[in-house]
């Protein structure tokens, strides 16, 4: 499946657009905001939490990267205003951190005052590797005037029990996921099995320390090992959460509410749609077989 997954992904960009949206339709809303919004509603009756993610990354352009930013505002002003129960998730590349940092600092600044305003949190997504340190360290400035923000930890990184040995410290709202960005092996682990255990080590320091965590998987043997430190740390459900993708595994995220733990839905939607798609299939071919599996088959693990 792997050389079928590189091969499909390296064929992409010669694709119909139509083909890839096709695919892009099971876990992207589509590209305006109420089309997010419709499946946020449809979440929230099935008793489940979401967060928005406007596509986009990489702001070439001061320009963009307030466009961004006033985008990000008016979609915390529309949650409010239709009573979603939902937060927001952004990326700090698209809010201009390639650009010039304190520009991009002051923009998330903006956003989180917004928030704080209408009584909601925001997400500071976790991109590749060259942005860690940088991403960390903005979040860490924002936490000196904000407590409504929190950040992501990839488990595939080597160095993620270290970020996380000293988050704990600080009481870090994080969200644990596995990570999809192709990095070389000196920086991430290459395994499976390796991100696996490395990914239920970093939620035992997590629950340990009782910081609120994400629980970001679709893999069945994570659930379970998560389940039973819930179990083991009698954790009250709103001391953490589940967390998955939108249009993945919704067999096993039924599960999870019916056994009486949060699940929060991760929405993307916007125009760059097609430029998000292609970007991380190519960088992860291994999603490839996740989608194909997912559009042939009823329920599998990713």
């Amino acid at each position: 499946m792997n050389l079928l997954n590189k091969l499909v992904a390296s064929s992409l960009p010669f694709v119909p657009k139509s083909i890839v949206r096709h695919f892009a339709n099971r876990y992207i809303a589509g590209d305006k905001f109420d089309d997010a919004a419709s499946a946020v509603h449809d979440i929230n009756a099935d008793n489940m939490m979401a967060t928005f993610d406007l596509l986009g990354e990489d702001a070439t352009t001061d320009k963009d990267a307030i466009a961004a930013r006033e985008a990000c505002k008016n979609v915390l002003g529309e949650i409010s205003h239709q009573h979603l129960d939902s937060n927001l998730s952004v990326k700090l590349t698209q809010l201009g951190l390639k650009l010039d940092r304190q520009f991009c600092t002051d923009n998330l600044l903006d956003i989180l005052e917004v928030a704080r305003q209408v009584g909601n949190f925001v997400r500071i997504d976790m991109e590749d590797s060259t942005c860690t340190d940088e991403t960390l360290e903005i979040y860490r400035a924002a936490r000196k005037s904000f407590d409504n923000v929190g950040v992501v930890i990839q488990a595939c990184l080597r160095r993620s029990e270290a970020d996380v040995r000293e988050l704990v410290k600080e009481n870090a709202n994080i969200r644990l996921c596995k990570g999809i960005y192709a990095e070389p092996e000196h920086i991430a682990f290459q395994g499976r099995e390796e991100v696996r255990e490395n990914f239920v080590k970093l939620l035992d320091l997590l629950v340990e320390n009782r910081c609120y965590v994400g629980i970001a998987t679709h893999d069945d043997a994570v659930v379970r090992a998560a389940y039973r430190l819930v179990q083991s740390m009698q954790l009250d459900a709103h001391e953490y959460e589940f967390q998955m993708l939108l249009g993945v595994r919704r067999e096993l995220r039924s599960e999870i509410v019916q056994r009486g733990h949060r699940m929060r839905i991760y929405v993307p939607f916007g125009e760059h749609w097609y430029e998000y798609s292609i970007r991380r299939l190519k960088e992860n071919p291994d999603i490839v077989g996740n989608i194909l599996r997912s559009v042939f088959t009823s329920d599998h693990a990713a």
